[in-house]
């Protein structure tokens, strides 16, 4: 089933994203927590790749476990990152020919150790190009992103907003949203969005944190990455002072927020609810409790 489609049938529609394994005890780890996760029902997983490429067999290796192992739909993340247009083709084609139906078409981040993104000499600049190429190889559901709290490196939120409608106008038909920790931030983009002409489903990204040092780096490091920016607003940041000392209660303030901003996001029109889980159970799992009780 493709994104248009899950998002027209399944409401709320539920998604779980996970990263590949590096190491056999990592894979062993992330099937058991898929198991887990598909007593759930969700409406799709999918599977990120790694910048420069640097996960590309174990992106499409998961890619083809999720949904012929599992029976999960799927949907394979894929960038521009270090491929040339002929290669980006080569593996749409792949992908098609081994049934998967989704993509989440990205521009993204620089490898390792690289401080400015530099696109193949025979590559890609923009998602918008990728978006394009996806289009005429198959069908496939595309997902893009969309960042409530703007991109990192956009001018203005104007231009990041014009910039996300020219994905749109190019043929996706999601915008998933980086995390945020603050609704209000959501709405905002949502509207302004519509405002632009953008009518497809937003739908937003929510990322719960298990510790103060978690949250840090959601905060700062992921702030320069995929993720984007992640604002701690100030009724967080309040809760968080009374508890600093006490992990277990930090860890479980982590949940009890996400619960309530999903919550609160389902109650007023959200149609679905994209899970970063970071390969882990727990937290998401108990969201989900939360929601389903």
């Amino acid at each position: 089933m493709r994104l248009r489609e899950i998002y027209q049938r399944i409401k709320p529609a539920i998604s779980i994203e996970f990263f590949p394994p590096k190491t056999e005890a990592g894979e062993q780890a992330l099937a058991s927590r898929i198991e887990e996760f598909r007593a759930f029902h969700p409406a799709f997983c999918s599977i990120t790749y790694g910048a420069g490429g640097s996960t590309r067999e174990r992106t499409l290796l998961w890619a083809h476990r999720l949904k012929h192992d599992y029976g999960l739909e799927t949907m394979c993340h894929l960038t521009c990152v270090g491929h040339s247009r002929d290669e980006l083709r080569r593996i749409l084609e792949q992908l098609r020919d081994d049934g998967i139906e989704n993509i989440m078409a990205l521009r993204g981040d620089p490898p390792k150790g690289q401080k400015d993104w530099q696109p193949h000499s025979d590559g890609f600049s923009h998602a918008i190009e990728l978006v394009r190429l996806a289009r005429t190889v198959a069908d496939f559901g595309i997902g893009v992103a969309g960042f409530p709290e703007v991109h990192p490196e956009a001018e203005s939120p104007e231009q990041d907003l014009q910039y996300l409608k020219e994905k749109v106008d190019a043929g996706a038909d999601a915008v998933i949203t980086q995390l945020f920790f603050d609704n209000g931030d959501y709405w905002r983009f949502v509207e302004n969005a519509r405002r632009l002409g953008i009518t497809i489903p937003i739908v937003p990204g929510i990322m719960p944190f298990r510790s103060l040092a978690q949250l840090e780096k959601f905060t700062t490091v992921y702030a320069r990455t995929f993720y984007g920016p992640a604002r701690v607003p100030e009724n967080l940041r309040r809760r968080l002072e009374q508890i600093e000392h006490d992990p277990q209660a930090v860890a479980r303030l982590g949940i009890d927020y996400a619960t309530e901003q999903c919550r609160e996001l389902l109650d007023h029109g959200a149609p679905g609810i994209h899970f970063y889980c970071l390969n882990e159970s727990d937290a998401v799992a108990a969201i989900l409790r939360n929601l389903n009780g």
